[in-house]
Formats: structure tokens, sequence, C-alpha cells
């Protein structure tokens, strides 16, 4: 089953590759594109705690609640031993305004960097990184992006498009993986340990969590499975919905109500403000699940699963509901029912 999932995590990005280059062929798009446009976004520095980071576009405070997508967010831990970096972001000119973050607060190596998806707004400044920083992604990632770079630069630029710096992206290896089930504990020094984690596919199978336990607070760099707080939904377009429920599950009753966290895409928020994306998967999980019972098709089911009470105001509410997270939903419980 594994394989098969990697397989059609392979084929999505053919098929994202051809998409571009076809008028007969293309994915459902966003109601507009790029959705954020990473030539115009500006980078903000966020303090949590004595040398912990948080890095998210400058409109997060303002924007994430009235439903207006948000590019990455990123981070960075400062140790006796340097610097522990989440994210490279989409483009150079991203990687070079939170390389700036990073300096203006210490002249410490980034010793290490870790990609907690293989969507290419997390990764592609990866070759732009230092030669002696360890680059560290779960083992799917490192495979993934391995054997379709070109497919996933391709579907990059249909979602962020072009002239963004995402052309000049050049694959760089990952240094250490993780696999599934498996986390890695890091001694930055100073007090500062921290854990990556890899549970599996929580939106895709590339997903890694990054784990901050300390004196002065507990930090979670959730990446794309908490993409932001409400009004924002998942974005399970990476063809997976039942192993994404069990593992959003697994993430958020780790945490404590105390923990910051810092989404994927969104404002710095905590255990209250992600619990819209575990109540949304649950809600939509049951809805399915009775869709299925009753002998629905999936046309039938997102006429009858449109799930209102969530629509209140993301702007990419009905192409992922309707496009993506229902037809997974559909595909993985139908499935699930006749084995």
């Amino acid at each position: 089953m594994k394989n098969i999932n990697h397989l059609l995590v392979q084929l999505f990005c053919v098929f994202a590759f051809f998409a571009v280059q076809s008028t007969s062929a293309q994915m459902p798009m966003p109601p507009e594109v790029p959705i954020w446009d990473a030539n115009k976004v500006t980078l903000q520095l966020h303090k949590i705690a004595e040398n912990v980071y948080a890095v998210s576009p400058s409109t997060t405070e303002t924007e994430t609640t009235k439903g207006i997508p948000q590019a990455t967010s990123a981070g960075f831990i400062v140790g006796d031993k340097g610097v522990l970096l989440i994210e490279t972001m989409l483009s150079k000119r991203l990687y070079d305004q939170l390389y700036k973050l990073i300096r203006s607060v210490t002249p410490k190596p980034i010793v290490y960097a870790v990609n907690t998806s293989d969507h290419g707004d997390h990764c592609f400044g990866n070759y732009l990184l230092p030669k002696e920083t360890i680059l560290i992604q779960n083992e799917f990632c490192k495979e993934n992006l391995a054997k379709n770079y070109e497919g996933i630069k391709q579907f990059m630029i249909m979602l962020f498009g072009k002239d963004r710096g995402i052309e000049q992206s050049v694959y760089r290896p990952a240094d250490l993986t993780i696999s599934v089930n498996q986390s890695l504990k890091l001694d930055l020094g100073g007090g500062k340990i921290v854990e990556i984690i890899n549970v599996g596919t929580a939106q895709s199978p590339a997903d890694l969590f990054v784990y901050l336990k300390s004196a002065s607070g507990n930090v979670l760099w959730a990446g794309n499975p908490f993409i932001a707080e409400s009004p924002a939904i998942p974005w399970l377009f990476d063809g997976y919905f039942l192993e994404p429920v069990q593992n959003l599950n697994k993430i958020y009753n780790m945490i404590s109500d105390k923990d910051i966290v810092v989404p994927g895409h969104g404002r710095i928020t905590n255990k209250a403000g992600i619990k819209y994306t575990i109540d949304y998967v649950t809600v939509l999980q049951a809805n399915v699940e009775n869709a299925v019972k009753k002998g629905l098709t999936l046309d039938e089911t997102k006429a009858a699963v449109t799930m209102k009470e969530f629509d209140k105001g993301y702007e990419l509410f009905n192409w992922l509901h309707f496009n993506f997270n229902i037809p997974n939903a559909y595909k993985d419980i139908k499935q699930n029912e006749t084995k």
C-alpha cells in the first residue's frame, strides 16, 4: 500500500507537469493565480522566546482571519552550537530575506535546516544554504524530490506563477532523513533540544513537525498539515484523507494548551487556534462516511456535503473542499469500506 501511495504522488507530480503545458488536461485551478505573490511578500521576525524565532509574512496578523491565503511561514532556533532553520522558502528573494533576519540576531552558522514538506515553497531555497549546513527531510521527501523535482517545479509555477524565482531552483539532496513513525532529537546547546517528528502522512507523505520543548515554553512548527487557523481549511490535495485525519489528531493531542504553534501559512497561534482543522476533518469524515453508506456517487456526495458551517470566508474553500478534500475522503472511505 505504501508503494502504491508513493506512486500516486509521483503520478500526481507528472500530471501537474503536463497540466501546465496542455489546455485539455488541467487540474482544477484556484480562483486566483498566483495564490500569493512571492515577488511581493515581506517577511517579518517574531521573537517567541529567548533565541527562538518565527518568521512569517508581514500580512499574517491582519489577513489570516480574513481568509486571505498567506505565504509560507518559517523560523529558526539559536543554540550554543549554531542555528537550526525551519524551511528555506520558495525563491531566492524570500530565502535572502530569511537569511538577513537570521543575521540580524546572530552570526552563528546555520548548522541544520529542516524542510517540513516537499512542496517547493518550503524547500526550493535549499540550494542557497551554506554547503556545510546539514539538510533534514523525511525519507519520502528526499525520494520524491530526487525523482520529481522538475515536475514539482512546474506544479509550483502553475499555482504561484512564472518569474517568481521558482525556475532558478536546483535540487539539493538531504543529508539526514527520518523514517515514518520515527523522530530525531538534536541538542543545539544552551538548553535547546529540538525534536523533529515524522508521524506519517498528515497532509502529504513528506511531512515533518518540528517541536521545541524548553523551560520558557514549547513551540511547534506545524507546516502544511495545519495551514492556518479559522477560516482556513486543510489543503488535502496530495491524494490522502484517512491517514491525515489520524495523524493530525496525533499531533494535536501531543501538544498542550500553552504551546505556541507556528502554522504553515498563517499567524502564530496555539492549540485552540488549530482546532478548526481538527473539527473540519472530523465532520467531513462523518459526512462522507454517511454518504458512502447511502450509496451516493462522488458527485452526489459533493452536492450533499457542502459543510456551510465551515465556509466562513476562506478564499480557497470551494477549490479545496469540492475538488480535493471531498474526493480524497470519498476515495479513502470507499476503499476502506471494501476491505
